[in-house]
């Protein structure tokens, strides 16, 4: 049985990937169709997050660490591609 922590966590984590999501859907298609790189940097920081959220929690932190500075790092790629469009 999940303890009240965890549930905390999944519930944080399914937050944060809906935020995500959101943030995704802001960058117009053209902005990124002009910045191949920047939009496959963009891919696979997602896959990366996507990832992590598949792996067994036990990771004495490291792994919900690893997933808030891919979320930042996302951020920044979106806030980049918008900005050389």
């Amino acid at each position: 049985m999940a303890t009240t922590a965890t549930r905390r966590h999944l519930l944080a984590l399914v937050t944060l990937s809906s935020a995500m999501s959101a943030l995704t859907s802001c960058v117009p298609p053209e902005a990124t169709a002009q910045q191949p790189h920047m939009e496959a940097a963009l891919g696979h920081l997602q896959s990366a997050y996507a990832e992590l959220q598949k792996a067994t929690h036990n990771k004495g932190g490291h792994r919900v660490n690893a997933m808030g500075l891919i979320q930042n790092a996302i951020a920044e790629v979106q806030r980049g591609i918008a900005a050389g469009s």
